[in-house]
């Protein structure tokens, strides 16, 4: 999830969230918006159970860079990954090296194309639906923090 933390215009003066160096905001695009804005993301890995850790880095680290950082603290898991996270580069390696499976849904496109399992559906859900709950309940995309 994208946190914006202030328009572009004002971004080359901005001084929020500027104190720790490894989440420092910096510009970036959104395709699914078609939009430019400057912040950080909000990564969150969910527990079937429901717990929740979530991290935030800068907005141009890809997600599978993400990905590569937290193979060290898991290991034996099954993890849904969304569109984004298809690279079967790194889905091999994973696998190899901490018995980790990365489960991502197909695009319509692709020529091994078939619906995602019911089940990494149902779970892949939560995760969204905490995303819903953080922008409606918690208004997380209107920012007023000056720091972490």
């Amino acid at each position: 999830m994208l946190l914006e933390i202030c328009k572009i215009s004002r971004s080359t003066r901005s001084k929020i969230c500027k104190e720790e160096q490894y989440c420092y905001p910096n510009r970036g695009f959104c395709a699914s918006q078609q939009m430019s804005f400057y912040g950080c993301k909000l990564h969150v890995v969910c527990s079937v159970s429901g717990v929740f850790q979530s991290i935030l880095s800068p907005v141009s680290i890809h997600d599978i860079h993400f990905l590569k950082d937290i193979k060290e603290q898991l290991s034996d898991y099954i993890l849904l990954g969304d569109k984004g996270d298809l690279s079967s580069e790194v889905q091999v390696d994973w696998f190899n090296y901490a018995n980790i499976t990365l489960e991502t849904p197909k695009r319509i496109s692709q020529k091994d194309y078939k619906p995602q399992f019911y089940l990494f559906k149902k779970h892949r859900k939560r995760i969204e639906t905490l995303f819903s709950q953080l922008c409606d309940q918690f208004m997380i995309r209107r920012n007023y923090a000056k720091n972490f």
